[in-house]
């Protein structure tokens, strides 16, 4: 899969400051509106750490819809160069994501990135930045608030509240995908509103917490890691 030649000079070994200057340039780029016409592929991305090592495993898992049957994997190796800083996940991560998503050869229809987009303190999380590159539909599904206040949806699977930045915009949803568990933080990547991501985030929940291409896709890459440390 390609990488939009806008950005195709994009540096990735930056001080945290120019991270932040570059995150403040790109959210420009961003296109938070889109409905999804057709839903055939949907894929997950996430990435895991072999702390011992420095090294990070991306990984990208597509589904087929209705039944969430693997057509793809693909994965990427890569040592960790930049450090974790809150915010700036993506200039440690997206490096690997992208090299795994060249090697994609059925397109998505959407892809879930386990982290935020437009809920960011500078409205560019992981979810939009991969986005912005592929610049394909992207939505960002967390496990954990980054930023913003909210009021806890109803216990039900398919309750949402809503996310709400420091000057009372929303910025994502709280997105209950299973009764009786912790919700879920759903926001905009790219190439996507906020309703129609809440709506496929449950469309593709199955019985999980995780909806199914990012709880999939956390599997892979886990499996992954450990098999290269047998081997190592």
């Amino acid at each position: 899969m390609c990488i939009d030649r806008r950005f195709s000079r994009h540096a990735w070994r930056v001080t945290p400051e120019h991270a932040r200057r570059l995150q403040e340039e790109l959210r420009h780029f961003v296109i938070p509106i889109g409905t999804l016409s057709q839903l055939h592929l949907v894929a997950g991305a996430d990435v895991a750490y072999d702390r011992p090592s420095c090294r990070m495993f991306a990984g990208i898992v597509v589904l087929q819809l209705p039944d969430f049957q693997i057509v793809e994997t693909r994965m990427a190796v890569r040592q960790t160069t930049f450090p974790y800083i809150p915010g700036l996940l993506s200039f440690r991560e997206t490096p690997a994501l992208l090299a795994a998503w060249k090697q994609v050869s059925h397109t998505p229809d959407v892809l879930f990135i386990d982290g935020h987009g437009l809920s960011h303190p500078r409205r560019f999380g992981l979810a939009c930045h991969v986005g912005v590159l592929i610049d394909r539909p992207v939505i960002g599904c967390a496990k954990s608030r980054l930023i913003g206040t909210y009021e806890e949806p109803p216990p039900t699977r398919g309750s949402t509240s809503w996310l709400y930045d420091e000057t009372g915009h929303i910025i994502g949803a709280v997105v209950r995908t299973r009764g009786g568990t912790r919700p879920v933080f759903v926001s905009v990547g790219h190439r996507i509103d906020l309703q129609e991501a809440v709506r496929v985030t449950l469309l593709c929940s199955k019985g999980y917490r995780l909806p199914e291409p990012i709880r999939q896709a956390d599997q892979f890459v886990e499996r992954i890691k450990r098999a290269r440390r047998r081997t190592s």
